[in-house]
């Protein structure tokens, strides 16, 4: 956690007194999904971390929803292309549930704030525009064209056209790019040109006017007085939008840029292209808290400098993710950066749902149990986590209605089993019927407290004296018991299921 450190100090150095403003900003044309969380959760962090040092801090999450709608989404009936270049927040909803295409994919994320712990107020452009809130700035601006010019040309080295315009106007309820020509400031007017080259005059103190997205970025940072934003790593690029951002608040507005925290994107395990709104690729936030405790969402992005690049796997990857939070938790000696990691995942949550059992284990004790979750403490009270499963039984529990939701939905199939009811001895060789009785003879005479390293010591045992391929020995077992090849390891396995249904079970009398 050094790099949250390491922006806590800075912001702490530059700006030693006052309350300090985290903003973060996503525009609702899309899906809300794990790759957005990156910057909102990114801020969260910087206020959590500010708060515990007891500064005063708040957190505003600037919704784009004047932008203009630039692509139609996947999922998005094609017939939504009319719309392009309306701004979102007056663009019909794709759903008749809600009243706004903006809304309809902004509900989804203010709905989950308080589940996944986020502090933050939200604030909406269209709301600050058709209000004459970002008036000052449209006026500052206009009145400084020429600044805004030569901060946009020299730091991104690129020459503007001479109809160049720093604003938009709204034309027919579409956002269209038009020539300046003057701005009345008494009046509250701005001139432009139309296609025809005919002068058109338009009030820009209800939201008709509005800053193209290079200028906008900076007047808000001004304005609101932000002091530190993350935000993606394309906008960090040298000569790119916060540098121009930078050099237009100095001077243009007389302000001062925010210390910036540019963050990589997250892919999907395996994919080399960032998650996308417009491509569809994506996982929604309701979807994640569906399958995720909150604590796993925030782990997994906050674990890593904001300039890791991230690969969300909904399968092995989440395992693995999980039984490394459950480590965590249960380490005994933790660092101070292990308790900050803590502190941020879970501080803000009302309660916790990783146990110290591992992820894999709970997995395959709770298909074991078929699903039956006072079956499954049962289970898990016959193995090494005997102890755990007496004190932490409720939050096992909690954990287990995640599992079975992600079982549903992203687990792989060999992951996934099922106790077979019944077994048709036909399929099996003599060869391999003749390992399956003695096994169960082994076990037995197993004694009560047999463990799964027990019952792993008795396989290869029996291996040996059988010279028996491990692969078809091994395949057999699991045929026998969940009709497929292979599966949990297989001493664990055979430790937690009832010892008399299993004997009878490798002697095909079941």
């Amino acid at each position: 956690m050094q790099w949250l450190t390491n922006i806590a100090d800075n912001l702490e150095a530059t700006y030693p007194e006052g309350e300090i403003l985290v903003s973060s900003g996503v525009s609702p044309s899309g899906r809300y999904h794990v790759g957005t969380l990156r910057e909102v959760l990114t801020a969260d962090a910087v206020l959590i971390i500010l708060k515990k040092r007891g500064r005063l801090v708040r957190h505003i999450h600037f919704v784009d929803d004047l932008d203009g709608l630039r692509k139609v989404p996947a999922g998005v009936p094609e017939e939504f292309s009319q719309y392009l270049g309306k701004p979102v927040c007056d663009v019909p909803s794709p759903d008749p549930d809600s009243d706004s295409y903006a809304n309809y994919y902004l509900n989804d994320f203010i709905g989950n704030v308080g589940a996944l712990g986020i502090e933050m107020e939200a604030v909406r452009s269209h709301e600050k525009y058709r209000a004459g809130y970002f008036v000052p700035s449209i006026e500052k601006a206009l009145a400084n064209i020429n600044e805004l010019r030569r901060c946009l040309e020299e730091v991104s080295g690129r020459q503007l056209t001479d109809d160049w315009s720093p604003i938009q106007v709204n034309i027919d309820g579409y956002l269209k790019k038009r020539p300046f020509v003057r701005i009345d400031t008494v009046e509250k007017t701005v001139t432009y040109l139309s296609s025809e080259d005919k002068e058109i005059e338009i009030s820009y103190k209800s939201g008709d006017v509005k800053l193209d997205w290079r200028i906008d970025w900076p007047a808000r940072w001004w304005q609101l007085g932000v002091h530190v934003e993350p935000f993606g790593r394309d906008h960090a690029t040298k000569g790119g939008s916060y540098d121009t951002g930078k050099a237009i608040v100095e001077r243009v507005f007389g302000g001062f840029a925010p210390i910036p925290v540019p963050y990589q994107f997250i892919n999907r395990a395996g994919e080399t292209k960032k998650m996308s709104k417009s491509a569809g690729n994506t996982v929604t936030i309701s979807e994640l808290l569906e399958v995720l405790p909150p604590e796993i969402i925030r782990y997994f992005i906050l674990r890593s400098s904001p300039d890791k690049q991230l690969f969300f796997s909904q399968t092995d990857g989440l395992i693995r993710l999980i039984d490394e939070y459950a480590d965590l938790l249960a380490k005994p000696e933790k660092t101070a950066e292990d308790d900050m990691l803590l502190f941020v995942c879970s501080n803000t949550l009302s309660q916790n749902t990783i146990s110290n059992v591992p992820f894999s284990h709970l997995v395959a004790s709770y298909q074991a149990a078929l699903r039956d979750t006072n079956k499954t403490l049962d289970i898990i009270a016959r193995t090494e986590h005997a102890s755990i499963a007496n004190e932490q039984s409720i939050t096992i529990k909690k954990e287990l209605a995640y599992i079975d939701r992600w079982l549903d939905t992203w687990a792989d199939d060999d992951v996934k089993f099922k106790l077979l009811e019944s077994v048709d001895e036909h399929i099996f060789s003599e060869e391999q019927k003749l390992f399956l009785a003695s096994l169960s003879d082994i076990i037995a005479k197993a004694p009560e407290d047999a463990d799964g390293t027990w019952f792993h010591q008795a396989i290869y045992e029996l291996k040996d004296k059988m010279d028996m391929a491990p692969k078809l020995m091994f395949s057999t077992l699991y045929q026998t018991l969940i009709g497929k090849d292979s599966g949990p390891r297989a001493g664990w396995f055979l430790s937690i299921l009832p010892k008399e249904w299993l004997v009878s079970r490798l002697r095909l009398e079941l």
